[in-house]
């Protein structure tokens, strides 16, 4: 690809509507130094220095696509807390339109605490309510996402499901079907609860320990013929157009059920895969929803993916840097 369709192609990335719908998350991390073990018991005791709270699940996919230049508005169900208060007014401050967070009475806000010292997670805490949606929350939850979609009309969405309620199969099947029906490209990040839950979906992006637990299908070698095979598997069941499996260190595989391939990773110094999987749907989301090109989706959310993993914590994509990497590799 020539630099001046490079450029062209990060340049229309802010003339999309993008709307990301799923389980969102407030990550939080506590950074500290350790300098003994507790008496009380064999752990460290870590002296906390400073706390930040970042966008997680959903609400990081949101992030990416809008420091990537888009505009993003953000469909999810938070608690009546002061962690739904603060997520959402994260959101804001990122430029997210966050109308269609509903908070709810019924469930808290999905937290993840990590305590860190000297770069290394010490513990992990989770505050999260992942019983699905109820009928008095289900309802006019997806009323509100509809009627934004028949009113704005984005060119993409994007479920990022994380297993924790807001993607029941009948909010799935109620938001594909509007989308088939004025034209909007649907993505989705699946998880192994409702894997082929997503009929008629656009494109399918698992990670192969998805593809591995979804199907139950070993693929102990990650061929390409064992990828066209979960393909096709897949195909049989959700009838969608393309399926896009990130291989962790071995890259992606995507295939339109016509032309496959396998696009390798490139080397990096990878520090922290938190957050990548979100990275990646981001990009090869946009990429397509511009060019409907299966090939330059995987290459650009490849190198996307790898920029992440080398920083610490879940951070959203920096769209100069990733623009000057596909300059150098494209």
């Amino acid at each position: 690809m020539n630099p001046a369709a490079i450029k062209q192609l990060f340049e229309q990335m802010s003339s999309l509507h993008v709307v990301v719908v799923g389980d969102v998350m407030l990550d939080n991390y506590w950074w500290g130094d350790v300098e003994r073990i507790s008496p009380e018991g064999p752990v460290p005791i870590v002296n906390i220095k400073n706390r930040e709270s970042r966008l997680g699940g959903a609400a990081n996919v949101a992030l990416n696509c809008r420091s990537l230049g888009a505009k993003v508005s953000l469909a999810s169900i938070v608690g009546e807390d002061a962690d739904g208060t603060l997520l959402t007014a994260l959101c804001k401050d990122a430029g997210i339109n966050t109308d269609m967070i509903m908070p709810s009475k019924l469930r808290m806000t999905t937290t993840k605490t990590r305590v860190l010292s000297r770069h290394q997670q010490m513990i992990r805490l989770d505050d999260e309510h992942t019983t699905d949606l109820y009928t008095e929350e289900e309802h006019p939850f997806i009323d509100k996402v509809l009627r934004m979609l028949q009113r704005e009309k984005p060119q993409l969405l994007i479920f990022e499901d994380y297993n924790k309620g807001v993607l029941k199969e009948n909010v799935i099947a109620r938001i594909i079907a509007h989308c088939q029906e004025v034209g909007i490209i649907t993505m989705v990040d699946p998880k192994k609860k409702n894997f082929l839950a997503y009929k008629n979906v656009t494109i399918f992006k698992p990670n192969l320990k998805e593809v591995r637990e979804g199907l139950h299908l070993p693929l102990p070698l990650v061929s390409e013929a064992e990828l066209k095979e979960a393909h096709q598997k897949i195909f049989e069941q959700l009838h969608h157009q393309i399926t896009f499996i990130t291989l962790s260190e071995k890259g992606v595989f995507s295939t339109d059920g016509i032309t496959d391939f396998i696009t390798p990773s490139h080397i990096r110094n990878i520090a922290d895969v938190s957050g990548a999987g979100d990275t990646v749907i981001a990009t090869a989301g946009l990429v397509y929803a511009l060019t409907q090109d299966m090939q330059l989706m995987a290459a650009i959310a490849n190198i996307a993916g790898g920029l992440v993993c080398e920083k610490i914590g879940v951070l959203p994509i920096d769209k100069n840097e990733l623009e000057q990497e596909c300059l150098l590799l494209l």
